[in-house]
Parts: C-alpha cells; structure tokens; sequence
C-alpha cells in the first residue's frame, strides 16, 4: 500500500475513533447505572420480603432505577399494584 493511503486509513480511523467515544461513553454509564439498579432491586427483594414488597429482577426494571433512583423504584411500585 502507498503511503496515502495508509495516511487515509489512520485519520479515518481516529475519526471513527473520535465519533464512537461519546456514545460508548453513555452505553457504560447506563450499563453502570442497571448494575446499580439491579443491586438496589435485590435489596429491595430480600428487605422487602418481610413486608411483602417485590419487584421482578430484569433489566428493565434495573435501568429505570438506575437512572430514576428512588422514584424509579416507587413508580415501579405503583405500576406493579395497578396493573
């Protein structure tokens, strides 16, 4: 290969680079957030337990309370004794 194209190949390459950093970037937060999310519903679970509060452990349920926090969990809450 020529040396321009070699060239072309590499700033393509950090162009592609600098364009996927943001989203990846948003993709581990929220992945970070549902892990968080999930230990926060199992702890719901075992404590909750007593009580006779559960939720169901997906990761729909762990992503909105790993981004919604405590309100997350309440609106979850609500959902689950209305419907």
């Amino acid at each position: 290969m020529s040396l321009l194209v070699l060239i072309g190949l590499g700033l393509l390459a950090v162009l592609l680079i600098k364009l996927l950093i943001k989203p990846i970037g948003w993709a581990m937060k929220l992945f970070c957030h549902a892990l968080i999310g999930f230990a926060a519903l199992f702890l719901l679970n075992f404590f909750g337990s007593v009580i006779g509060i559960s939720l169901e452990l997906n990761w729909i349920n762990a992503i909105i309370t790993g981004v919604l926090g405590l309100p997350g969990v309440v609106l979850l809450l609500i959902l689950q004794f209305v419907g």
